[in-house]
């Protein structure tokens, strides 16, 4: 159970990680040491995972995204360890989710353009262990970008 200070704490670390403990002490009504306090408990606890920056693709010069579903030949324990570890492996894939449904894992990618999602297809996932089957969707725009947990 997450108390109603800690649910407040964790929507504005989610809105701006850099802001002080005092500053977001302010918002939720504690004072800053115990503000500290509580975001430390909830990073022991596990709720807090890390901090990190939201960089724009765009800027990046990553023009295209790309959700890509994968099939591989079995279920096994191995199949599928393999597959995850070379995955995890590759900094060309942005995110990896086991799934329900006809495909085994969806992959987000990014790409600066078709060449370049050419050779992340060609090289990079058609290399990952075990694959039969890859469909690719390629996203024409993101309407709502992920900004954090309803908390």
């Amino acid at each position: 159970m997450i108390e109603a200070t800690d649910r407040k704490i964790l929507r504005e670390l989610q809105q701006d990680s850099r802001r002080s403990a005092a500053t977001i002490g302010e918002l939720v009504g504690l004072s800053a040491s115990a503000c500290h306090r509580r975001i430390r408990l909830l990073e022991e606890r596990g709720l807090i995972e890390g901090y990190g920056a939201r960089l724009n693709a765009d800027a990046l010069g990553y023009a295209m995204s790309f959700f890509v579903e994968v099939t591989l030949e079995g279920q096994s324990e191995t199949v599928l360890g393999d597959f995850e570890r070379a995955a995890l492996a590759r900094d060309e894939v942005l995110e990896c989710h086991l799934t329900t449904g006809p495909a085994d894992y969806v992959l987000r990618v990014a790409a600066r353009d078709t060449e370049d999602y050419e050779r992340i297809h060609r090289r990079v996932i058609s290399g990952l262990p075990h694959v039969i089957r890859i469909q690719s969707s390629l996203v024409m725009k993101t309407v709502k970008r992920w900004r954090g947990y309803p908390v």
